[in-house]
């Protein structure tokens, strides 16, 4: 019974261990915000604990939720991981392992939390960090312990914020080189000589020293001393410089020989400004960066006249604001400090001809920036030094361009203003910037020989083309994607050529910058994929060769047609129609009154064989010249009735209606079939109706009577008359006899025929 008991006091600890694990993974909502490049955004999600994401994940961020905590297994199982935002929660605890298995992890920001300390426990395994944030948490004092060591790779590291107030020497230990290092003290009240002196070289600095400054310059004159060096770039935030005093920390600075030095926030008064001149005076100074700065006092320079800033190279101010304006008197004492520039920047500050005058006279100036500012004309002329050869008036509000313009330029900026065209020389120009402006087309390439450069975006082009092009004579460069392109056939055909053999110039923004904007069918489309119809692209000659086409098979199909006699086929069909229309009412007719029948039959023929007819057969049936023996004989011939066309049809009625009514009113339809018969154009068109109608199997006619004046063999019938040639394969036929003595036994036969059921009658 021991062992047992034992066992169960071993396990019991271990199963409640795992069962609180299962419980806080259970507690852990996950985030699915995940897209194919592995980046997993859950910022602003509302998370208490990190989530759980994939474990495949390289960039995680965390922002702006409510965590409070990282325990040690939350991130358990994230080795691929490359970035961790935590920024903007509520830290207040990281587990000193909570980090270890993010071997791979380059940057990890814990900006704005409320973490107390440093731990070094949470660095201690990332050898492939890169960038760290520490910014604006509540810890007091960073340098007890070596928090940083190991981190060998390290490039960019910000800490400090409202709470600090100590760094100690061991601060920076452990840290070889920085690209960039921002410190954030400007309450600091304690500072161990060569805490930030651990890091050679040092690319960028960024100090806030708003307090030292004001109340302990020793203290800032120790800080500046550590990080100050010939090659490193120095930013100081938000000082307030009133008097002399203030102004000592820069002597430090002065004798390690700065080339670089910025002001962002800067209170500053006019004789603060004469004693930093006077504190510089001499230093090698290439650049002097501010931006934001507030002046106060009466513009007073002239002590600061006589100090020697010939190596300013870079001349950069914005966001100048002067407290007493009525007060002041110049900035024009200033002069000598814009002397020897080559590079000025201007932002937010005079109209354009207050800075053409200002720069007239200097002597070296090469660059100017004077962007975002309100201009929103420009003069007709300006003086501008012959050595300027860059310009920016980006982000203005001008509308239009003059003359104003130095022709002395090789790279102007007007990006961002509201020009509708561009019609100024400038022989020199090798690149010109005009996105973000109201463009309708590109400018005129005689105006710039020498252009190499050419961006035109985001401005409200429908096209351009090879004339366009052409009229470049050095452009290699050139973008103008992202405006409201007509995909035209011409401009779809010019730009997915490439523009190939237009003087060698490319697109170098890419081809998804070319999207149409219309037709309506094809907006939205990237340009490079449009595919338009023949149709489409080739209006007049898709028409031309659709009638030309039409043409051909209508000529042929009438050929065809006239080979094949479907006219006479639609003719006879349309006449059948109209008879079977109306045949009822005939039939009715013919069965109510036999007196109908006004004709023994009607004889259909040739006009050419009219003779022979007119001769013979009306003689022969119509008069058969009776003797006084003949009429007291009952079987004697009696005279039979003929419908004949030349002397029984009605003028002036249809022809097609005189051969039906005759075909209704006679009891036979005889046929004087010849050579003469088959090629008659008008049996073909008018009497051949009669075919049609007596062949018809509906029509009630009675079997046609055949005579043949000639041999004639149904091979000499025309296909048409179908009916026809099967008639004379299946019905005995009369040939008139060329022997006279053989005629007698032809017209009986032939009276016998007409009279056929008369005969059986009696």
């Amino acid at each position: 019974m021991g062992q047992p008991t034992n066992l169960y006091f071993t396990l019991l600890p271990l199963l409640l261990c795992w069962g609180q694990g299962s419980n806080r993974e259970a507690e852990r909502s996950s985030c699915n915000r995940c897209d194919l490049r592995l980046s997993c955004n859950c910022s602003r999600g509302g998370f208490t604990r990190v989530p759980m994401v994939t474990g495949r994940a390289l960039t995680l961020d965390l922002s702006f939720n409510n965590i409070t905590v990282v325990t040690g297994d939350d991130l358990t199982g994230h080795v691929p991981l490359r970035a961790l935002s935590l920024h903007g929660n509520r830290l207040a605890a990281i587990d000193p392992s909570a980090f270890d298995s993010l071997w791979s992890l380059e940057e990890l920001d814990l900006s704005d939390n409320q973490l107390t300390a440093i731990n070094h426990g949470w660095f201690s395994r990332l050898g492939a960090l890169q960038q760290l944030n520490l910014l604006n948490n509540p810890y007091s004092s960073i340098g007890s312990a070596p928090v940083f060591q190991g981190l060998v790779r390290l490039r960019r590291l910000a800490f400090g914020g409202p709470a600090l107030k100590e760094l100690k020497r061991a601060a920076l230990s452990g840290v070889t080189q920085l690209e960039e290092l921002t410190v954030k003290a400007n309450n600091l009240t304690r500072y161990e000589a060569g805490a930030l002196a651990y890091v050679w070289p040092l690319g960028r600095v960024s100090l806030s020293l708003h307090g030292p400054f004001l109340t302990n310059t020793a203290l800032a004159s120790a800080v500046l001393g550590d990080v100050s060096y010939p090659e490193t770039q120095i930013t100081l935030e938000d000082l307030h410089l009133k008097r002399n005093e203030s102004v000592q920390p820069f002597r430090e600075t002065a004798k390690r020989r700065i080339r670089y030095i910025g002001f962002r926030n800067l209170s500053i008064s006019d004789e603060a400004v004469i004693d930093l001149l006077v504190a510089l005076d001499g230093v090698p100074l290439t650049s002097i960066f501010v931006d934001g700065v507030t002046l106060t006092g009466e513009g007073r320079w002239e002590p600061a006249s006589w100090t020697d800033h010939k190596s300013i190279d870079e001349f950069f101010i914005r966001n100048v604001v002067v407290l007493d304006v009525f007060k002041f008197v110049s900035f024009l004492q200033l002069g000598f400090l814009l002397r020897y520039p080559r590079k000025v920047s201007v932002i937010k500050a005079e109209s354009l001809s207050t800075v053409s005058r200002l720069v007239a006279k200097l002597s070296k100036l090469t660059h100017l920036d004077i962007s975002r500012n309100a201009y929103s004309s420009m003069p007709r002329g300006c003086s501008w030094p012959s050595t300027l050869r860059y310009l920016n008036i980006s982000r203005a509000k001008l509308i239009t361009i003059t003359p104003c313009l130095p022709t002395t330029l090789e790279v102007l900026d007007l990006s961002d203003n509201n020009l509708k065209g561009f019609s100024v020389a400038l022989p020199a120009l090798r690149e010109l910037h005009l996105s973000g402006n109201k463009l309708l087309r590109l400018p005129q390439g005689d105006l710039f020989p020498n252009l190499q450069t050419l961006n035109i975006q985001s401005n409200t082009l429908n096209w351009f083309g090879r004339s366009d092009i052409q009229s470049y004579r050095r452009l290699q460069n050139l973008q103008v994607g992202q405006n409201k392109f007509v995909c035209s056939c011409d401009f779809v055909t010019f730009l997915q050529s490439g523009i190939k053999g237009v003087g060698g110039v490319q697109l170098t923004d890419g081809e998804e910058s070319y999207v149409c904007d219309s037709p309506l069918y094809l907006q939205g489309e990237p340009v490079g994929q449009v595919h338009l119809s023949v149709v489409v692209c080739h209006q007049v000659l898709f028409v031309s060769v659709s009638c030309g086409v039409a043409l051909f098979v209508g000529i042929v199909l009438c050929v065809l047609l006239w080979r094949l006699h479907a006219l006479w086929y639609l003719r006879m069909t349309w006449a059948w129609l109209r008879a079977k229309h109306s045949s009822r009412r005939r039939q009715r007719l013919r069965d109510a009154s036999e007196a109908l029948l006004s004709f023994d039959a009607f004889v259909s023929y040739s006009e050419r064989d009219a003779g022979w007819v007119e001769t013979f057969l009306v003689p022969e049936l119509e008069e058969p010249g009776e003797t006084d023996e003949d009429s007291a004989n009952p079987r004697a011939p009696r005279s039979l009735t003929l419908c004949l066309h030349k002397r029984d049809f009605l003028p002036g009625k249809w022809i097609v209606d005189n051969i039906m009514s005759a075909m209704e009113r006679s009891r036979r339809t005889v046929f004087v079939l010849s050579e003469n018969f088959v090629q008659s154009d008008w049996c073909r068109y008018e009497l051949d109706f009669s075919h049609f109608w007596l062949f018809d199997g509906e029509a009630g006619g009675e079997p046609a009577i055949l005579i043949l004046l000639e041999p004639l063999s149904k091979d000499d019938i025309p296909k048409r008359f179908c009916k026809l040639r099967k008639l004379m394969s299946s019905t005995t036929y009369l040939e008139w006899p060329r022997e006279e003595e053989r005629r007698g036994e032809f017209w009986r036969s032939l009276r016998n025929a007409l009279r056929g059921e008369e005969e059986e009658d009696e």
